[in-house]
């Protein structure tokens, strides 16, 4: 199981949120390249990064930050927040950007998920984001109404490969992850599941390799000093 340490950016600076909420914020670094070297002296092999403001607004404030993380960190990066025209797709792709993420815009642009997926292919990847079992959008401030595995079931038919799934309720909480949701998930879907939200210990980390997803994201636990991320990494390949 790969391991995500998470950058999220708002107003060009390494910040975490707790449940989703913008109104309870926490400034980590305002260095976040120096942020990500970090994680790839660790051991990490990918980076999670997240424009909370795009998340928010559709547009793309921190897109020069994203750009010199994916031409200058050394990793490998998948990208998500205000992702919702072609230009913007096309200008993360053409920065060096790995993996873009569609949120809001696989919910209520299905052709344009559709455009992204027949153009960049796996390098097209879907943030479902969950809260009491249904998908949010916009930054997770509106609900959608889908239900979550539903939804799901839609992107696997649709030809996505990787789905970041995101338990709001858990994220920044440091209570521990939703295991019951990704166990279902890894048994019903053949899809490359990234588990976000919650993951705060090794146990966790543990757990959802032993579940099988692709993937889990690390992103308060790190900033906390609760969890290492060279030993995060070991415990994701079940060393």
């Amino acid at each position: 199981m790969l391991i995500f340490p998470a950058i999220d950016l708002y107003d060009k600076k390494v910040v975490r949120l707790t449940h989703g909420d913008y109104n309870q914020m926490t400034v980590y670094s305002d260095n976040p390249l120096s942020q990500a070297r970090s994680f790839h002296a660790a051991g990490a092999a990918w980076l999670h990064t997240v424009d909370l403001e795009g998340a928010k607004s559709g547009t793309t404030p921190n897109f020069d930050v994203i750009a010199r993380l994916a031409q200058e960190s050394g990793l490998p990066i998948q990208v998500g927040g205000g992702i919702r025209t072609a230009e913007v797709a096309a200008r993360y792709i053409n920065a060096g950007v790995s993996r873009i993420i569609l949120g809001t815009a696989a919910v209520k642009d299905p052709a344009f998920l559709d455009d992204c997926l027949q153009k960049y292919g796996k390098k097209t990847a879907v943030g479902v984001d969950i809260r009491d079992g249904l998908v949010s959008v916009s930054g997770w401030l509106e609900s959608s109404g889908l239900a979550a595995t539903d939804f799901i079931a839609r992107l696997e038919q649709l030809g996505v490969k990787t789905v970041i799934v995101t338990d709001i309720s858990k994220d920044g909480a440091m209570q521990g992850t939703n295991l019951a949701l990704y166990r279902e998930l890894a048994e019903r879907f053949s899809l490359d599941i990234v588990a976000s939200g919650g993951v705060s210990t090794i146990s966790d980390v543990t757990a959802l390799a032993e579940i099988g997803v692709y993937g889990a994201i690390l992103g308060k636990a790190l900033y906390t000093g609760a969890m290492d991320l060279k030993e995060a990494v070991l415990a994701g390949k079940g060393a």
